[in-house]
Order: C-alpha cells, then structure tokens, then sequence
C-alpha cells in the first residue's frame, strides 16, 4: 500500500485519539502563538526603530526574519500540548528523526532544482521590467539568518498540520479522505484573510489547500514530516528570498524587487477563478510535488 508508512506514524497517537482532546489541542495551540504574538507586539511598542507593521507585513528584513522566527513559538506551542495533553514527546510527531532530516534534505534539494529549471526557462525578465537587486554582499550575508528563519516557519506549520493534526485525526480515523482533508481545511483558512473574498483571496485559499494535500501526501507516503518540510521549505525560499515587489508583503528578504503591482495580474482581481495564470501556478505546485516525489523515490 503506498500509504502504509503512515500506520507506523499515525500510531504513537492513537493512545490519545479522542476528537475532544484534539480541538482542546488545537485551541490551546492556537491560544499560546496568539498569546506569544500579542506578547511581541507589546515589545515592539519599546523599540521605535521597528514597528510592528514592518514586523507582520514583512516590508523589512528585521522585520521578516522577527515573523518568521516567530512561528516558533507555534512549534513550541504544538511540543508542549503533545507532551502535556497527548503524553507524548516531540520525535513522536515528526517521525524517526534521522529518517526525517533525509527525508527533508531530499525534498528541499528536488523542490529547488526545479525552481532553478523553471528560472532557466523563457520567459526571462530583463532590466527594463524595472527590476532592481539589492546589494548582493548584504544579501549573501543575511541569507543564512534567512534560510534559518524560514525553515522554523515551515517546520512549526508542518509540525502542527501534518504532524499533529494530520497524525492525531489518522490514528482515529483509518479513512484516507477524512484524514487528508480536515487538516488541509485549516490549513487553507489559516491562510485567508477574514473578509477576503476577492477572487484573488479565495484562489490564494485553493492554492493553500493543494498545497497542504501534496505536503499530508508526501508524508504519508514516507512516515515522517521531513519530506513535507523540505517540501515547504523549498517554496518559502523561493517566495520569500528571490522575488517581491518593492515595500510589499513579505518583501523584506528578496533579492530581486519589482515596482509595485508588477507582480499581480491586473485582471485577477474581476477575472474567473481558474484563470489562466491560476491555473499554470497550480501546474507548477503540481511540478513540484512530482519533483519532490521523484526525489524522495516514493
């Protein structure tokens, strides 16, 4: 069976399967990021050289790396509801540790070759797109903080949709639909904007919910979250580290800065929902859990 990596995984939770102690779960998760954000924000308020809008829109690079460091605290929220509401240690939701960093290595070194391939491939962006890059020795020296950075922002949200939520709904439910959908539900919803329903906001939901069904995929078929984290890593960087429009979301790491609304397709916004463009970046989403299949040989 191709999923039979999973049984293994899913089984150290099957102790504490019960529903109710897994939406308690999610609650005091959900409850102690939120706490631990609010708490930064209260900090912030006594460092005037940065503001929290910089910190939660990412328009600086202090202010993206101290967002992205901050899903920490949502890994940590996740070990310490494992340990103290499930009785259950921390390699329990990631899997065989060692079997987990290969698992990621492998993944993340697919998921960026074919980035690479992709860039390689017309059509190419040229200086008179109004491109600018920054300072590339500044770069270079910000990217290991970066990389770090984002690898703790994909390790939490892994940690806690496949590697909590995913395992504790498979140990009680053996149905592959009930336990490959419910945590990629969340998953989409935590990605969307509350009032959101522009065709953009509500691609961006679809897109997260692919995303998350190809990310419970990869970890189903190989019994530990590294797969998904590299998975997910791979695509962090490329988003977060390479390509942005200038002063705009989570901008403050890229290399490369476009004018604003260079990015968007001007149409999308009154356009239908599978547009065109839509539907070439979920080939591409589609490409890149194919790669990471083929790099995981699974």
């Amino acid at each position: 069976m191709t999923y039979q990596p999973h049984r293994p995984f899913a089984a150290a939770a099957r102790p504490t399967a019960q529903m109710p102690r897994l939406v308690l779960g999610v609650i005091l998760v959900e409850g102690f990021y939120s706490g631990m954000r609010w708490l930064i924000d209260v900090v912030l308020q006594w460092l005037p050289w940065l503001s929290a809008q910089a910190v939660w829109y990412g328009s600086t690079p202090g202010g993206l790396l101290i967002q992205l460091f901050s899903f920490g605290f949502l890994g940590l929220g996740v070990a310490l509801v494992a340990r103290n509401l499930h009785q259950r240690g921390l390699f329990s939701l990631t899997g065989p540790p060692l079997r987990a960093l290969r698992d990621m290595r492998r993944a993340l070194v697919a998921g960026l070759a074919l980035f690479v391939v992709l860039e390689l491939l017309p059509p190419y962006w040229g200086g008179d797109a109004g491109a600018q890059m920054r300072n590339l020795p500044l770069w270079l020296a910000m990217l290991p903080p970066a990389l770090l950075a984002v690898g703790v922002q994909c390790a939490a949200e892994e940690l806690f949709y496949r590697g909590y939520i995913q395992q504790q709904i498979a140990a009680r439910y053996d149905r592959v639909l009930i336990w490959m959908i419910a945590p990629n539900v969340m998953f989409a919803l935590a990605h969307w904007q509350p009032g959101d329903f522009s065709v953009t906001g509500v691609q961006y939901v679809i897109w997260a919910f692919l995303f998350g069904l190809a990310a419970s995929d990869l970890t189903a078929r190989t019994g530990t979250i590294g797969a998904a984290v590299g998975f997910h890593l791979a695509n962090n960087a490329y988003a977060f580290l390479f390509f942005a429009e200038f002063a705009g979301p989570d901008s403050g790491l890229a290399l490369i800065l476009f004018p604003q609304g260079s990015l968007t397709v001007p149409s999308a916004a009154a356009g239908p929902l599978f547009s065109g463009p839509f539907l070439v970046e979920l080939a591409g989403l589609g490409l890149m859990w194919l790669a990471v299949r083929l790099g995981i040989r699974r």
